[in-house]
């Protein structure tokens, strides 16, 4: 379609209508439509935006999709790159705002869950605090399942050095769905446990986050205590 002046007139009502009233006051395709201006300059996005929330239902859906099948659906790479900038922003925007909130030890479920929005592969997060439980640092560890035979053991020891850390956080995530642990799972975190220990600092917990839930080992039936051991 091509570019009229009814149309540039519509594209300016609508984005009067979210500066004068924020995002709440749009349907959902309406706000998608509204998105969609910054990547499908003099076209009509309505269609667009209707038929992306069709078939894939919620915009999480659109924006968790993968490259190859947003390609498949007809979108340039122009255009999903602006759909998958939006959880990664987002998970950015959580993380910046939240960085100076004091770390719950009790509720690392929530400390980690933001950092794994939008993520699409699999990655370990690490935490490091003082003898205060003060953060000292925080940050992706490595990409990969928990249970990589390239996960850095030695790695994560050596931030524990430079950081003078007291005690050592981690999460991974499950793409799965399920946020259940793995006996390599467990394996894994009893040797992290192990190698700490060596050096005198704490492994506090180590958190499971899938797309809906997550579990904390230490404050569940997978308790650090029952199965971390100094054999």
């Amino acid at each position: 379609m091509a570019y009229s002046h009814d149309h540039g007139g519509h594209r300016q009502r609508m984005r009067k209508k979210y500066l004068e009233n924020g995002i709440d006051v749009f349907a959902d395709h309406e706000a998608l439509e509204l998105l969609l201006y910054y990547a499908v300059p003099q076209k009509d996005t309505n269609a667009l935006a209707h038929k992306l929330l069709n078939h894939f239902g919620t915009f999480a859906g659109i924006f968790d999709a993968s490259h190859s099948l947003l390609k498949e659906f007809g979108l340039t790479d122009h255009q999903i790159t602006l759909l998958k900038l939006i959880p990664d922003f987002s998970r950015l925007y959580l993380i910046d705002k939240n960085k100076d909130r004091p770390v719950d030890i009790n509720n690392l479920c929530e400390f980690f869950s933001d950092k794994f929005i939008g993520r699409t592969t699999e990655i370990v997060y690490i935490l490091l605090l003082d003898s205060k439980d003060k953060e000292l640092y925080s940050g992706v560890l490595s990409k990969g399942s928990i249970n990589s035979a390239d996960l850095p053991i030695r790695k994560i020891v050596e931030l524990a050095l430079s950081y003078n850390a007291a005690s050592v956080a981690i999460a991974h995530n499950h793409l799965s769905g399920i946020a259940l642990p793995s006996k390599i799972d467990l394996v894994t975190t009893n040797l992290i446990y192990k190698s700490l220990k060596l050096i005198n600092v704490r492994l506090i917990d180590h958190v499971i986050v899938s797309e809906d839930d997550s579990i904390s080992l230490a404050q569940s039936a997978y308790n650090i205590e029952s199965f971390v051991t100094d054999e």
